[in-house]
C-alpha cells in the first residue's frame, strides 16, 4: 500500500493528484522550481522539496533530483502527472530501481509507444488502422499537405503543417529544435496530413485481468495542434464506428500488455467514416475530467489501485449526460495566440460546485493551478485552468459553460476567454461538425484585433470606466472633498478622459448635469448614455449605465498609480482591460521607429542577422523561446539593421528592444536613435 506519494510535476495536475491522495489517506510530497516556490500546489503538499533553478531542464526534467527528493522525504511512490517525465521510460526505470512504486505503465510499454514511428509499426501489426509515413527526402507535390511531428512528447510542440515543398526542410529543422527543447528528443517524422479530420481518443485502463474501455472523447477543436475544447462522449459518431474505435483501442493496449490509465488517439475521417491510429499517451490526459464526469470514476484513484497491484471493480455503462471542458489560456488569440505572462489580479469563475473532482450530480468543475495574485511565468505552459461542465445534454453543457465563462472575472493579462465563449456558440461546434483544422480557418471576432463587443457595449463600458475613474480620484482627495466631479477653474463644457484599449487610444467625452454623468461626443455615434447609479464595492466601483430606459451594471476594478493605472471593466458579457493614458508623456519612454520589441518575456535562442545587414520585409531576424514555444521576430519592413542589442542566450523582458531596422529612405540618424532606445 502506498503511504506517501510524490508528484513529479507542478501546477494544476499536481493539485489534482493531491486531491485524490487526500481522499485515499495518502500523504503528499511536492517538488518545485524556484519560479514555482509560492504556487498553490507547493502549499497544499504535506512536504515540499526545492529543485534549484527555474527551467524544466534544470528542475522537473531532472529525474535524479526528483528521486532523491522522494528518498529524503520518505515517499514510497511517484506519480508523474502529464508532460515532463511522464512518458520517459528511463525515468520510470530509475524510479523502480530506487525501490519506489511508479504510478504509471511499465517502462517497456512507455518505450514501445514512446516512439511514434515504432508505435505505428506495432499497431499495424496488431490490426489497428494507421496512416503511412512519408519520406521527407523524396516527398513530391502530390504528397502535400504533410505533417511534421515530434516522435516524443505531445501538446502540439514539435508539429508543423507543410503545404509547400520548399518549406519542408526548414519546418523539419524547426520542429526538431522545438521538440528537443520541450522533450529532450529532437527526432521528428513526416506523415500525410488529413484535412478536416476529427481527433477522437479512447480512454483505457489496463489491469492484470484485461483492458477496460472507459468511452471516448472528442478533442477536435485545436489551435497549433493543442486542444482547446474536449468533450465526452464524442458527438455524432455512428454506433458501429464508436464500437470499432473502442475495440481498436483495446487491441492497441493489449498489444503491449498495458497497465494503468492510458489514451489511444485516432484521427477520424467523417467523409469516409474511417479512422487511423495517431499515438498512445501512456499517462493521464489533461482532458481526463470529462471522462470522469460521464462515467462517474476517479482516474487517479484507478491509477493508484493498479500501481498497488489491485484490479478495481469497474462496471462501465453508457455515459451519463455530457461533459465539456475548455482550456483557459493566458494568450492573445488576436495576436496569433501569443502567450502572455504576468500576475493574475482577479480570478473568479462563478457557479463552481467542485474543484479537482466531479461535482455531486451535474454542475461546474474547476481544475486550476493558480489563483488571484499568482503569476503566469515564462518557463512553463500558459494554461490557467480547465473549466468543465457536466450537464444532462450536450446542448445544455455548451450553453452553461459559455455562460459561466462569460460571467468570469479574469484580470491582469489577456486570456482566450472571449474566444472560448464564441466557439461554444459557433454553429459548427453546436452541430458537432468541427475538425482539427476548423479553428485555423474560422472567421471569429475573437481572432480579430480590436476592442471586443458591440459599439454600444464598448461605449457603455468605456463610459463606466470614466465614471469610476473620476469617482476614484474624488474619493482619494484629502482637501476640497465637496468640490464637484471634474471641476476646472476655467470653464470647459466637455471633459475628456483617454484610455488605451487593445493598443488603441480612445477618448471619452463626458459632462455632469444635476450631479449625473452623461456621455457626449458619442463614442461611435452612441449617445443617450448616462450613469444611473455609482457605488463603491469591495473590488472597486459599480456603475449602472442607462440608455433608452435600459440599465446595465458594470464592475470596474482600478489598480496602479501615477503613469501606470489600469482598469478592468466587466459587464454585459464583455471585459475591457484599459490603461489610463496620462495627460503628459515622458519622452524617456519612447522608442525609435523601426524598433523590434520583445513580444513577451523569454530568452533569445537564435540571432539570424548582424548590424549592417540589408533585410527584406518579413525576413526572420531572431527566434525567441517562451512558455516552451518558439516565436520568430521578423523585419517590419525592408531596410538595414542599424542596431542589435539582443544576443543568443539573453533573457529579455516584454518590450525590450531586440533590433532596430532603418526603413529604406529613412533619416540617417536612425542608428543614433536605436542606440538610445
Amino acid at each position: 500500500m502506498i503511504t506517501r506519494l510524490l508528484v513529479a510535476n507542478r501546477g494544476e495536475i499536481a493539485r489534482r493528484v493531491f486531491r485524490t491522495c487526500r481522499d485515499l489517506g495518502i500523504e503528499t510530497v511536492a517538488v518545485h522550481s524556484d519560479a514555482d516556490a509560492h504556487m498553490p500546489f507547493v502549499a497544499e503538499a504535506d512536504v515540499a522539496v526545492r529543485l534549484p533553478g527555474s527551467t524544466p531542464a534544470q528542475t522537473y526534467l531532472r529525474g535524479e533530483l526528483v528521486i532523491e527528493a522522494a528518498r529524503r522525504t520518505g515517499a514510497d511512490a511517484i506519480h508523474p502527472g502529464y508532460g515532463f517525465g511522464s512518458e520517459n521510460a528511463d525515468f520510470a526505470r530509475a524510479v523502480l530501481a530506487a525501490g519506489l512504486v511508479w504510478v504509471g505503465p511499465a517502462p517497456e510499454s512507455i518505450e514501445r509507444m514512446g516512439s511514434k514511428i515504432e508505435a505505428k509499426k506495432l499497431m499495424d501489426a496488431a490490426g489497428v488502422p494507421v496512416l503511412g509515413n512519408a519520406d521527407a527526402d523524396t516527398a513530391t507535390e502530390a504528397d502535400l499537405p504533410l505533417l511534421v511531428k515530434a516522435s516524443a512528447g505531445g501538446g502540439g510542440r514539435g508539429m508543423r503543417i507543410v503545404r509547400s515543398l520548399d518549406r519542408l526542410a526548414a519546418e523539419v529543422a524547426a520542429a526538431g529544435a522545438e521538440a528537443a527543447s520541450a522533450f529532450g528528443d529532437g527526432t521528428v517524422f513526416v506523415e500525410p496530413y488529413v484535412e478536416d479530420g476529427r481527433h477522437i481518443e479512447v480512454q483505457v485502463l489496463g489491469t492484470a485481468e484485461g483492458t477496460v474501455v472507459l468511452g471516448e472523447r472528442d478533442c477536435s477543436v485545436q489551435r497549433r495542434h493543442q486542444k482547446v475544447i474536449e468533450e465526452a462522449p464524442a458527438p455524432g459518431l455512428p454506433a458501429a464506428t464508436r464500437t470499432a474505435l473502442h475495440a481498436a483501442a483495446k487491441a492497441a493496449a493489449e498489444a503491449i500488455d498495458y497497465r494503468g490509465a492510458g489514451t489511444v488517439e485516432f484521427l477520424y475521417d467523417p467523409a469516409r467514416d474511417r479512422f487511423y491510429f495517431l499515438e498512445m499517451n501512456t499517462r493521464l490526459q489533461v482532458e481526463h475530467p470529462v471522462t470522469e464526469a460521464v462515467h462517474g470514476v476517479d482516474l487517479v484513484a484507478l491509477q493508484v489501485a493498479v500501481a498497488e497491484g489491485r484490479t478495481p471493480a469497474l462496471e462501465v455503462g453508457p455515459p451519463h449526460g455530457h461533459a465539456i471542458e475548455v482550456r483557459l489560456y493566458a494568450e492573445d488569440p488576436a495576436a496569433g495566440y501569443q502567450p502572455q505572462s504576468g500576475v493574475i489580479t482577479a480570478f473568479d469563475i462563478p457557479g463552481v460546485s467542485a474543484e479537482f473532482s466531479g461535482p455531486q450530480g451535474f454542475g461546474v468543475r474547476l481544475d486550476s493551478g493558480v489563483g488571484a495574485g499568482d503569476e503566469i511565468g515564462t518557463f512553463y505552459d500558459a494554461m490557467i485552468a480547465k473549466v468543465i461542465v457536466h450537464a444532462p445534454t450536450r446542448e445544455q453543457a455548451l450553453r452553461q459553460l459559455a455562460g459561466t465563462l462569460r460571467r468570469a472575472r479574469l484580470h491582469g493579462l489577456r486570456t482566450n476567454r472571449d474566444l472560448l465563449v464564441e466557439l461554444l456558440g459557433h454553429p459548427r461546434v453546436v452541430e458537432g461538425t468541427m475538425s482539427t483544422t476548423f479553428l485555423d480557418t474560422a472567421e471569429l471576432a475573437a481572432l480579430e484585433p480590436g476592442v471586443p463587443g458591440t459599439v454600444v457595449q464598448q461605449a457603455s463600458a468605456l463610459f463606466a470606466a470614466t465614471v469610476a475613474w473620476v469617482e476614484h480620484l474624488a474619493a482619494r482627495r484629502t482637501v476640497q472633498r465637496r468640490m464637484s466631479r471634474g471641476w476646472r477653474n476655467v470653464h470647459a463644457d466637455v471633459r475628456r478622459t483617454t484610455f488605451e484599449v487593445a493598443g488603441t487610444e480612445v477618448e471619452v467625452g463626458w459632462v455632469t448635469e444635476a450631479g449625473r454623468y452623461r456621455l457626449v461626443d458619442g463614442y461611435g455615434e452612441v449617445d443617450g448614455v448616462t450613469a444611473a447609479a455609482v457605488t463603491r464595492t469591495a473590488a472597486g466601483w459599480r456603475v449602472v449605465v442607462e440608455r433608452d430606459g435600459l440599465t446595465t451594471p458594470y464592475d470596474v476594478a482600478i489598480a496602479g498609480d501615477g503613469a501606470d493605472v489600469r482598469l478592468d471593466v466587466d459587464g454585459a458579457g464583455i471585459h475591457l482591460a484599459l490603461r489610463k493614458v496620462p495627460r503628459f508623456v515622458d519622452p524617456a519612454t519612447q522608442v525609435a521607429a523601426g524598433s523590434l520589441l520583445a513580444p513577451m518575456p523569454g530568452s533569445v535562442v537564435v540571432v539570424h542577422t548582424e548590424v549592417g545587414d540589408v533585410v527584406a520585409e518579413g525576413q526572420p531576424l531572431l527566434v525567441m523561446e517562451a512558455m516552451k514555444m518558439q516565436h520568430t521576430v521578423a523585419a517590419p519592413c525592408a531596410g538595414a539593421v542599424v542596431a542589435l542589442p539582443a544576443s543568443a542566450g539573453q533573457q529579455v523582458e516584454a518590450g525590450t528592444v531586440l533590433a532596430v531596422v532603418e526603413a529604406e529612405g529613412a533619416p540617417s540618424d536612425a542608428t543614433e536613435q536605436g542606440e538610445t532606445a
